[in-house]
């Protein structure tokens, strides 16, 4: 098992190599790319997928997945769209409301997966269709408009030039890569996904480290959502299709492994810069949205073919130790 510790590794250093080849294709496919403005942009437009990605990263080294980030960001912000909007309910108890009932979510995903047994990829995708279900149930499948000052500011307002956003999920970056990293829980976290049994025999709580996961993640999605909403201007059901593909495509590269126990949040930062910069250079070069989703999902299977190179090398590696000491 690998621990947290955050370092500048061969992972790291191939990863800011892959970013600047990025940034520099599409600089010279379009000027306007490599301009502060558009970096700006760019950061906005990761700031979802990098809450997401917060939390993936603590799931994947667990050996669980989630699959309804997606749904549940929109379902987030039609709830506090309506509660704000419809109810008259003041914008931060909406948001205590919306964070509670996606906790909720979290919690259910966790009661699958823990006391059902059911694989967290499967009991996910039940949660992804039932979540973007209510979203649209909710609010009648029409946008709830958001005309709330406070609720607007959340998704729009800047500080020292960065919009709230950013500054959230630059927060969320190095509070819980501090907690993966340095931390017992943290330890727990690495502890669990390199081997489940030894845990377990540790004195460890598989179960209960998992819960607080999933429940990480509905309060990642729901802040997310939320933001989402005050930026858009209204709560969208129909928000946010396939945002967890980015999320787990950016933990991948950023060297997280889906057999568990290896990873940082660090490559998690630069995998979500690297996946964001490639989605809005290909929209700036007028890819088509048809071609954009075969892009994604090539980006996706090179995150995994690069998951099982490592994997096999690292399994190289620990039989000829065994082999050298034996």
């Amino acid at each position: 098992m690998k621990t947290g510790k955050i370092k500048i590794n061969g992972n790291i250093l191939v990863l800011i190599i892959a970013w600047l080849i990025v940034v520099g294709v599409f600089s010279g496919l379009n000027r306007n790319y490599f301009t502060t403005t558009n970096m700006v942009n760019i950061l906005t437009a990761a700031a979802l997928v990098g809450l997401v990605a917060v939390a993936h990263t603590y799931l994947i080294i667990e050996l669980q997945n989630d699959l309804c980030p997606g749904s549940l960001c929109a379902f987030a912000g039609v709830l506090s769209a309506l509660l704000v909007t419809n109810f008259g309910m003041n914008f931060w108890l909406a948001m205590i409301v919306t964070l509670v009932v996606c906790s909720l979510v979290g919690m259910f995903n966790a009661f699958m997966v823990n006391r059902i047994h059911l694989e967290a990829f499967i009991a996910t995708l039940v949660t992804q269709a039932i979540i973007r279900g209510f979203a649209y149930i909710i609010c009648d499948g029409k946008p709830v408009a958001i005309t709330d000052a406070t609720f607007i500011a959340i998704g729009k307002d800047r500080f020292l030039g960065l919009p709230i956003s950013v500054w959230i999920m630059l927060i969320a970056f190095v509070v819980f890569g501090f907690i993966l990293a340095k931390t017992k829980f943290g330890r727990s976290v690495y502890a669990i996904g390199g081997n489940p049994q030894a845990a377990r025999l540790a004195g460890l709580n598989p179960q209960r480290i998992v819960t607080i996961s999933f429940i990480m993640m509905g309060i990642m999605c729901g802040i997310g959502g939320v933001i989402f909403a005050g930026r858009m201007n209204s709560g969208q059901p129909a928000a946010n299709i396939n945002l967890e593909f980015d999320a787990i495509t950016a933990v991948i590269l950023g060297g997280v492994s889906f057999s568990g126990g290896v990873g940082n949040m660090l490559g998690t930062v630069i995998g979500v810069l690297l996946i964001q910069s490639f989605n809005t250079g290909l929209t700036m070069v007028n890819v088509s949205s048809f071609w954009q989703y075969v892009a994604r999902g090539a980006l996706l299977l090179f995150a995994l073919t690069a998951d099982y190179i490592r994997k096999t090398r690292n399994d190289q590696k620990l039989l000829e130790l065994s082999k050298k000491n034996g």
